[in-house]
């Protein structure tokens, strides 16, 4: 069953992971939404975080879980980015790369059945 995440990026600039081998590059509402999509299609994005890990086996292979049907539209509102994602991705999943992606500065607005 598929989820739909409102989510804000409320000052985009810092809207980067700790490490910049995994967070976004983009400067629009377009590019956010793209690379957020593409994270969530395929495990690119889980396989280079896998890679970097002390004990690359040891990391819970749940975590590579893809959606090649997820959406993510983005929209810029003044100095803010909305976004929302529409994926089958189990929540922490979904969650952790996000986390990979914009680091802290992301807010979950609303959690609604798709």
């Amino acid at each position: 069953m598929a989820t739909r995440y409102y989510l804000s990026l409320p000052n985009p600039e810092k809207a980067r992971g700790s490490d910049a081998a995994f967070a976004f590059t983009s400067h629009g509402a377009d590019g956010f939404a793209s690379e957020l999509q593409a994270a969530l299609r395929s495990d690119a994005l889980f396989q280079r975080w896998r890679a970097a890990q002390a004990d690359p086996d040891g990391v819970d292979a749940s975590f590579g879980a893809t959606d090649p049907a997820a959406t993510v539209t983005g929209q810029q509102d003044h100095l803010h980015i909305d976004l929302i994602a529409t994926t089958s991705i189990p929540g922490s999943v979904f969650k952790h790369r996000l986390r990979l992606l914009a680091g802290s500065a992301w807010e979950l607005r609303d959690v609604t059945a798709a």
